[in-house]
């Protein structure tokens, strides 16, 4: 009877729910209220897109490693495949430089007197490298060393020769790369930094000439280094500058060591740096053409830059070699005479030609405190033109800005009539 009556009282109790499935919602507590389904559908898609964790129970995802040998199936010489196989990640640049296009029009001439300003520098690193060889920057041995170079080293007065010619020929490159850049106004946005970093690569290359002049120590150099130092002693603070370029009070043997030090350590550390600089800026900004040429269809097309434009920049160097043999065979440089701090001034005692137009100027302002008016002149003329592309606004808007045309016109007339008044002046001596 009892057992009739449990087995009533079972069949009136509900049945176990059956356990729910993985993943699956949990069935809401009694009087709670049913939640959303699309919230409940959101809850559950991330656990079913949630991959298997690893049997350590941290998923970790796969690593795809680059080829060791990219290049391995290339159809190319052995001594090639085994240059690509050790410098493959050189490859984007061997493909952008192919792919770099430069313009063509009637002033695309002008584009290659950077590549031989580039050119007669690195002339210049190799035969200062040969001349280094052999030349003593001493006081006793300065001269002697010049002279045995000059008439004992074979082939060290060709070496001599062309490292002189290359200097002046440098520096007159760079003056008409900066002046063609100046006029097609190239300097504009977003090549600013372009300019500024040839600027300063023209200043350094002005002092090369300034430091390399006074190295062979003969009686011109010593003087014109001595006529040179002694300007900055008009500014407030130029004696401190002065004494630190010549080592001393006058010019000297330690003037000889400074200068040299200048012209072989510091001066090559900071340009190339620099050049470096500029060079990445040239092949990342591009080459621009002249403001309008391409909206008025006065491009011709663009070529290569590798191989088209270097082959022809490698014929405009060769051509600049030739010249430079040609001029330090028939025009050589004479050696002089020794240095003889006691002595006088000879007559006719000048910087070189590319301060010309500055010696000129301080000639002129001969009334009380004009060097000092030249040099400040000379210090805005230069910080305004550095910041040339800062300045000109409407060029950076791809318009026409004569003003600053006129103002590159009339630094050019300044350079060219002081460079001729002085070699006119000199030239009748």
């Amino acid at each position: 009877m009892a057992e009739n009556n449990q087995n009533a009282g079972a069949g009136n109790v509900p049945p176990k729910p059956k356990p729910a499935a993985p993943g699956a919602a949990k069935p809401a507590a009694p009087g709670a209220p049913k939640p959303a389904a699309p919230v409940a559908a959101k809850q559950a898609a991330p656990a079913a897109a949630k991959p298997a964790a690893a049997q350590g129970g941290v998923y970790k995802p796969p690593v795809e490693r680059p080829d060791p040998n990219p290049f391995k199936d290339a159809k190319v010489s052995p001594v090639a495949a085994w240059f690509q196989e050790r410098f493959y990640v050189l490859e984007p640049v061997i493909a952008y430089l192919k792919k770099k296009e430069v313009p063509k029009h009637r002033l695309s001439f002008w584009y290659y007197f950077g590549g031989l300003t580039l050119f007669f520098f690195m002339i210049q690193v190799l035969t200062g490298l040969l001349l280094l060889q052999y030349y003593k920057p001493t006081g006793s041995e300065a001269f002697s060393s010049f002279v045995f170079i000059q008439k004992e080293v074979p082939f060290g007065w060709l070496i001599r020769q062309i490292h002189a010619w290359s200097a002046n020929l440098m520096v007159g490159m760079a003056f008409i790369h900066m002046f063609s850049t100046f006029f097609m106004k190239s300097y504009r946005k977003p090549r600013e930094l372009m300019w500024v970093s040839g600027f300063v690569l023209l200043v350094l290359s002005l002092g090369f000439g300034f430091t390399g002049y006074l190295l062979p120590w003969n009686e011109l150099a010593f003087f014109a280094t001595q006529v040179g130092t002694e300007v900055p002693k008009v500014m407030p603070g130029g004696a401190i500058l002065v004494d630190i370029l010549r080592g001393g009070e006058e010019v000297s043997p330690e003037t000889l060591t400074r200068m040299f030090s200048l012209h072989v350590v510091l001066l090559p550390g900071l340009l190339l740096l620099v050049l470096t600089a500029h060079l990445m800026l040239v092949q990342v900004l591009g080459t621009s053409a002249p403001i309008g040429y391409k909206e008025s269809g006065m491009i011709k097309g663009y070529e290569k830059f590798f191989p088209t434009f270097l082959a022809k920049d490698a014929i405009g160097w060769l051509l600049g070699f030739g010249l430079l043999v040609y001029l330090s065979a028939v025009f050589p440089w004479e050696i002089g005479v020794q240095a003889d701090p006691l002595g006088s001034a000879p007559v006719g005692i000048k910087p070189e030609w590319y301060f010309w137009a500055q010696f000129q100027l301080l000639k002129d302002f001969t009334f009380e405190g004009g060097e000092l008016v030249a040099i400040i002149l000379f210090t805005i003329g230069a910080v305004v033109w550095g910041a040339v592309p800062f300045l000109d606004r409407k060029a950076s808007k791809e318009e026409k800005s004569p003003m600053f045309t006129i103002l590159g016109l009339l630094v050019l007339a300044f350079l060219v009539i002081n460079t001729y008044r002085v070699y006119a002046e000199y030239s009748a001596l």
